[in-house]
């Protein structure tokens, strides 16, 4: 029968980042190879996700209907933050900086 022996199993575990830090250069390349491993999973995935989700048909039920009286508000709404953008431009600011001569003859 098989024992677990949980006494070497913590020794072991303890010794671990000391067995990594000695051995960084391997332990780097490890690590890359799990990056690359993870990361090309997920690509892989991600790419068959969406090759399924394109080779779909779509119905016209589904498609994207706009409604015009939120288009015609967002609009307007957009048309008066312009406004309010390009009214900066044209409006004269007192400069805080200019001295006035009636204080300097004083």
């Amino acid at each position: 029968m098989l024992k677990i022996k949980f006494k070497k199993i913590k020794k072991s575990l303890k010794n671990l980042p000391r067995t990594l830090a000695k051995e960084s250069f391997l332990t780097f390349l490890g690590l890359l190879f799990v990056v690359l491993f993870l990361g090309l999973a997920v690509f892989y995935y991600s790419y068959i996700f969406l090759t399924e989700v394109s080779d779909e048909t779509i119905e016209e039920e589904k498609l994207l209907k706009l409604d015009t009286e939120s288009q015609q508000k967002v609009l307007k709404e957009w048309q008066k933050r312009n406004e309010n953008f390009y009214t900066t431009d044209f409006k004269e600011y007192p400069d805080p900086f200019k001295v006035d001569q009636r204080d300097v003859l004083r």
